[in-house]
């Protein structure tokens, strides 16, 4: 029986009401209400931050070597260079540019994948490679031993196929990689950066698609600096994870 409730009105007479049954909460609106809508705040909280703010970007080959390794899962930095508009990538503010020696992730002009590779040269720079050697504005890239430790990282059976560098443009130096007899662009340029482009390289010159294949990278297509390896794992060993590569900033 449903319960009666009295009320008094404005003459002072009270008169009873029938009060109206409270409907139990249908089970698809309760799902709603505490697991659906509270997931998908947090989706579209992480997807914001990863396309905005800071991302990760997993690395199948070798192009970087010895710097970074097949199954290296590397941070990108977003905010790097400037701040977009999440999932429409619109360019709201931008404080700065890449510098030479930074490694960037950006789309490649050829078709869209997206890369990770190192400037070597900023809008204004000259950019030769002469038997392997980079050179810029004119002036020859320092070339000296490599730390043993960072060799180490490499496979010791592919160890005696190349030889490993140091390589120093300016004050910033970092580390390079060939492969004697391996067909590759040896030899490139001299060629002018324009404005508002890039030219960058592989650290493993005989075995990257680069700039000396498809030409300089706009401005626009970068998305970001990629600054460490967060995780990393072995493909050849099964995915057994490299624990003393977690978390290590790249240089």
């Amino acid at each position: 029986m449903e319960e009666k409730k009295e009320k008094t009105d404005k003459t002072g007479k009270t008169e009873k009401t029938e009060e109206t049954p409270q409907l139990p909460e249908s089970i698809s609106r309760r799902i709603w209400r505490e697991w659906v809508k509270p997931l998908l705040v947090v989706l579209v909280v992480l997807f914001s931050v990863r396309s905005a703010v800071a991302d990760w970007n997993d690395v199948p080959t070798g192009s970087m070597k010895p710097t970074i390794l097949e199954g290296d899962r590397i941070f990108v930095n977003k905010l790097a260079y400037d701040l977009k508009m999440p999932f429409l990538g619109w360019r709201l503010v931008r404080w700065a540019d890449p510098g030479r020696g930074d490694i960037i992730v950006f789309r490649s002009p050829a078709d869209g994948t997206r890369l990770v590779k190192r400037v070597v040269g900023v809008p204004g720079d000259t950019i030769q490679l002469i038997d392997n050697q980079l050179w810029v504005n004119g002036r020859r890239a320092n070339y000296g031993p490599l730390d043993g430790e960072i060799i180490n990282e490499i496979d010791p059976r592919e160890r005696p196929r190349h030889r490993f560098s140091s390589e120093q443009v300016e004050e910033q130096s970092h580390p390079v990689m060939v492969t004697p007899g391996q067909e590759g662009p040896s030899f490139f340029g001299p060629v002018t950066v324009p404005e508002k482009h890039f030219f960058v390289m592989g650290d493993n010159r005989d075995n990257s698609l680069d700039s000396r294949i498809f030409g300089f990278v706009p401005r626009s297509d970068i998305e970001g600096q990629a600054t460490a390896v967060a995780l990393s794992f072995d493909p050849a060993g099964v995915l057994h994870p490299r624990w003393h590569r977690f978390f290590r900033k790249m240089d």
